[in-house]
């Protein structure tokens, strides 16, 4: 998708996530709302919220959400959305994405306090674009220490150095 209208958007959600969530006979509803008023959106700029409820929604949780971001997921590539707007869209359910938005933002302060105190670069775990995101976001205004991508996908990270440490990107 080229040009990014969240009417659109929202109707092509629509048409794609109520006919694949019928077939998978998953027991939730959505609702499609805009996201200006999402807590921390600073922090990961969407436009839309698809909200998950209903009696199967703890299934979409498990694994870390994995199927929540699966469903995230498929419904980005189906839609064809292009690379620089699927932050525009988030799905959650049970306020998991903002909370684990949170965590990550306090973990990215307390690994920079790290690499103040200590000077030693700190690595995270392997996460997703969207995380790693979140993390190079929380720290942008930092100016002791800088954050980087390293890796190759499933093993992409973030790391924070020093901005003394002279590591070329």
């Amino acid at each position: 998708m080229s040009a990014w209208a969240s009417s659109d958007v929202r109707s092509r959600v629509d048409e794609f996530l109520g006919p694949l969530l019928r077939a998978a006979q998953l027991d939730v509803g959505y609702t499609i709302d805009s996201a200006e008023t999402l807590e921390n959106r600073d922090l990961f700029s969407p436009d839309l919220l698809i909200e998950f409820s209903g009696p199967d929604v703890e299934l979409l949780l498990l694994y870390r959400a994995e199927l929540l971001l699966a469903l995230e997921h498929l419904t980005l590539e189906a839609l064809q959305i292009s690379h620089q707007d699927r932050y525009r869209l988030i799905f959650d359910a049970n306020g998991y994405r903002v909370t684990r938005i949170q965590e990550l933002r306090l973990s990215a302060q307390v690994a920079a306090e790290k690499v103040k105190r200590t000077g030693s670069p700190f690595h995270f775990q392997p996460m997703s674009s969207r995380e790693r995101r979140v993390l190079h976001l929380a720290l942008r205004d930092e100016h002791e220490v800088r954050t980087v991508s390293e890796g190759i996908v499933p093993r992409r990270h973030t790391v924070i150095y020093s901005v003394q440490d002279k590591k070329e990107d």
